[in-house]
């Protein structure tokens, strides 16, 4: 089982001043380690308009390298605009997922739009920067969008690189349910491959298969490769009544030897809602990142990140039990 030592709730949104523009919500984080600090991605929502409507963006969180718990910065703006008319972000872009691609910076992110008979759809976009802070598309439309076995929500990328190939884990819709007539996405845990990043291959099968039920919901696919295996923590939760800590949101683990075939075991997670306070109700979106020989994991508490993210650091064998 991996042992996780939590940090406590690191950023609040709630907390910041002077950004009309960010409110609430610190979701889906996810790092690039500097010299001086670990920038922490995520995504954010000022209040809902007079129609009850939210938009989403994406921004950062600077963190002291030394001491993570200490915030040294916050981004001025979001990272990237809202999409135009009609394009699939014009709503929203949650989350994102950032990498190095030599001199830049490249972010892999799910564009949200608005629909009549069901909340939104997602499809995933890519953008680029020189600095990090500001992030340009690469184009109007998404990288990866909807097909006929993939017909609706493309979300929750997380990308990677391991050898020469670029890997991209997301999640992709499977059915809407109506819950007591409200329509609750199902999603599941998939992956494409790339030799740039741009082009990519579907893999076209789950790659987590359910626990809790048939209807089990997924997101977040966090890879990481550490003796000689590959490693994944994701969420997963009911599909209905999950907005409460019976049935919302834990984190799960799997382990590959080919990226392909894994095996699901959620026991040896490790990292679980706490007793009390600001990951009591539900823990989630996972991302695991290593900082001076040291593997750290943000995630999400109540509520899927209204207050805030947490971290937790991977106790090795040499911490005392």
């Amino acid at each position: 089982m991996f042992r996780w030592h939590k940090l406590g709730k690191v950023f609040d949104p709630r907390l910041i001043e002077g950004r009309d523009w960010l409110k609430e919500f610190a979701q889906a984080p996810s790092a690039i380690v500097h010299e001086d600090f670990v920038r922490i991605y995520f995504s954010c929502r000022p209040p809902a308009d007079a129609a009850g409507q939210y938009v989403s963006y994406s921004a950062y969180v600077d963190l002291d390298r030394t001491d993570l718990t200490k915030v040294l910065a916050v981004a001025d703006r979001p990272i990237l605009e809202l999409g135009g008319l009609g394009c699939f972000d014009e709503f929203g872009t949650y989350p994102v997922s950032v990498i190095r691609h030599g001199a830049k910076f490249r972010a892999y992110y799910g564009g949200w739009t608005r629909c009549e008979s069901v909340p939104f759809n997602v499809a995933i976009g890519c953008a680029e920067s020189d600095d990090g802070k500001t992030f340009t598309r690469l184009g109007p439309g998404p990288i990866i969008g909807y097909s006929q076995d993939e017909p609706f929500v493309m979300s929750g990328p997380k990308i990677r690189r391991f050898g020469d190939s670029w890997y991209l884990f997301y999640i992709a819709g499977t059915q809407w349910k109506l819950v007591e007539g409200r329509p609750e996405p199902v999603y599941r845990i998939r992956m494409a491959t790339s030799k740039d990043g741009l082009s990519w291959t579907k893999v076209g099968q789950d790659l987590i298969p359910p626990r809790i039920e048939a209807d089990e919901a997924q997101a977040s696919p966090d890879v990481f490769f550490r003796a000689g295996r590959y490693h994944m923590f994701f969420c997963y939760r009911h599909s209905e009544g999950y907005r409460n800590h019976e049935r919302g949101y834990r984190i799960g683990y799997a382990f590959s030897d080919d990226l392909i075939r894994w095996q699901r075991n959620d026991k040896l997670a490790g990292l679980v809602p706490g007793a009390t306070g600001w990951d009591a109700e539900m823990v989630s979106y996972p991302h695991v990142f290593e900082v001076d020989g040291q593997i750290y994991m943000a995630y999400l508490g109540n509520q899927v990140g209204r207050e805030g993210f947490g971290l937790a650091r991977l106790l090795e064998d040499r911490d005392a039990p």
